[in-house]
């Protein structure tokens, strides 16, 4: 069912449905739940929060913290600010957070405290600025590897010197005029900049993508256009909230007055029994991991899933194995697939859920309301033919604005109005995309240019492997050769030889793998697998052997 409404800031669209659905849940935590009106009050608490820092329009403010209804309140309330969130890895470490504070120019950080006995974000948070050291939030922060943030704001009460408490920010927003704020809510346009995203996916050097709040709702609204969403339907995602896939749902299904649902940390038994409690209508998964131990945990076959009617499980790039367990546990889901990326605000093409089964598992949809795609050759520029395949290229109103702080990043992405993903692709004769992997991930092995993603799944296809990630690696004959990595499925066995003889003969000579190496556990950015640092490692172990 389309939603008519304009396309709003992500701030006045909040509010809008509060206005609307007032008393309907609009977030759910498996111990703590919000309705539309608790949500927009918090929302404009931080919005008034940051008028009282002296935060202005434009201005850049840091969200470090894991999954939590805080998230959401502060990230709705720096956006009725009329700031620019930046959503920060929860999982960064203090080398990365530091960059992103520098980076991001942030002027305000929100982290949390003390989590867990393992996990202290505020430590963190030390780790990274140890000018902090000797500092009183109370006087203001002077710090020369990030000189713009004037204050951070712990949500746990016991904290350094160096950080104001979440009560005490909280209580002098309470003295900021409501009128004041409506007037920056007004103020704030939908081409403006809500937020900036650092991604890192295969590289080492994270790009902030700068999102316009036009971008993120327009997007998201799109998506629930081709999902046929209505208020009665109910979100679930366990990704992390500081990422773009848990961002986009978020915004599609609050701007339609459904609720959305998710979790601080993803645990299968937990996530099962929410599922079940609460009626989920549309799940978000996403990723192999969470699928498997979905349907593998014991308590699966006892949850009633009757309503989950739609699920992102974007089978065409996954392993054959998790396709054939979920079409089996559950036969009455309509799976869709997905390709999309942080700099598109998210999906960029998904699944009709009128298209047939072959086409929702075997291809990543076609692209959403308001986005033109092409295929083209990277050398070239020429459009590529039905079928083949080429780099990925988007122009719409809902990508991004350009890279922050990173004019070269975004001249080289940015070109005569395009965006050039880096992915390759291809569009078949029906206008359903596939992704092919990174343009990043060709290898040059002897003047030949070889797709890692051939190679991976080539060992795919072999029983023992699970999964299968493919590197180039410094060769003095041909430049560059195949490098292996698999993870193998749980009480299989294969030997490195037996992998490689596995491609013989099915694979050109110079696509065989040199070497293989199995690994229990991948590096990972939020949700991609770091390749570089599987490449450094295996040269760094084969210069020392």
């Amino acid at each position: 069912m389309e939603n008519r409404q304009p396309i709003r800031t992500i701030g006045a669209m909040l509010h809008a449905s509060a206005q609307r659905f007032a008393d309907r849940e609009a977030i759910v935590f498996p111990d703590q739940r919000l309705t539309y009106r608790e949500l927009d009050r918090a929302a404009r608490r931080w919005a008034r929060a940051m008028i009282a820092l002296g935060v202005e329009p434009g201005q850049h403010v840091g969200l470090f913290m894991p999954t939590c209804i805080d998230f959401i309140e502060a990230f709705f309330g720096i956006a009725m600010a009329g700031a620019v969130a930046v959503p920060v890895n929860a999982r960064y470490q203090a080398h990365e957070l530091a960059y992103v504070t520098r980076d991001a120019d942030l002027v305000v950080l929100i982290t949390a405290g003390r989590l867990t006995d393992s996990l202290d974000y505020a430590e963190r948070v030390e780790a990274a600025l140890p000018e902090l050291a000797g500092q009183s939030a109370e006087a203001g922060l002077a710090l020369t590897q990030a000189p713009r943030l004037r204050a951070i704001v712990s949500l746990d009460e016991a904290r350094s010197p160096a950080m104001l408490s979440r009560s005490t920010v909280l209580a002098a927003g309470d003295t900021v005029d409501e009128a004041l704020l409506d007037a920056r809510i007004a103020a704030v346009d939908p081409q403006d900049i809500a937020m900036i995203l650092y991604t890192s996916g295969t590289t080492s050097s994270p790009k902030g993508a700068m999102i316009s709040h036009r971008g993120q709702v327009g997007n998201s609204r799109n998506l629930g256009v081709r999902y046929e969403c209505t208020s009665e339907d109910k979100v679930w995602s366990p990704l992390p909230i500081f990422h773009i896939a848990g961002i986009l749902p978020m915004v599609m299904i609050l701007d339609l007055g459904g609720c959305y649902m998710t979790v601080p940390h993803f645990d299968a038994g937990r996530a099962l029994e929410m599922l079940g409690r609460e009626g989920a209508t549309i799940a978000y998964p996403s990723f192999v991991t969470i699928m498997q131990d979905l349907i593998n945990h014991p308590t699966f076959r006892d949850t009633d899933l009757s309503r989950l009617r739609v699920m992102n499980s974007n089978f065409a790039v996954q392993p054959e194995w998790i396709k054939e367990a979920v079409k089996a546990a559950m036969p009455h889901t309509i799976q869709v697939g997905t390709y999309g990326l942080t700099e598109a605000a998210g999906t960029v093409s998904t699944s009709r859920l009128s298209d047939s089964y072959e086409t929702r598992t075997e291809r990543c949809g076609v692209p959403l309301d308001e986005w033109e795609v092409r295929i083209v050759d990277p050398e070239t520029g020429r459009d590529c033919a039905a079928g083949e395949r080429g780099e990925i290229v988007l122009r719409g109103p809902n990508m991004l604005k350009g890279y922050y702080n990173a004019p070269e990043k975004t001249a080289e992405a940015l070109r005569d109005g395009w965006f050039h993903t880096g992915d390759i692709g291809s569009i078949d004769a029906n206008g359903n995309v596939m992704f092919h992997g990174r343009t990043k991930d060709m290898l040059k092995v002897g003047g030949e240019n070889v797709a890692a993603a051939e190679i991976e799944a080539m060992l795919q296809t072999h029983p023992a492997v699970k999964l299968a990630q493919v590197v180039g690696i410094p060769d003095p004959r041909y430049v560059e050769v195949p490098a292996a990595f698999v993870e193998l499925a749980e009480g299989a066995e294969a030997s490195e030889a037996e992998l490689i003889a596995h491609c013989k003969g099915k694979l050109a000579s110079f696509k065989i793998p040199r070497h293989v190496r199995v690994v229990s556990e991948w590096p990972m950015s939020t949700s991609k697998i770091q390749k570089f640092r599987l490449r450094d490692d295996l040269i760094a172990q084969l210069q020392s052997a």
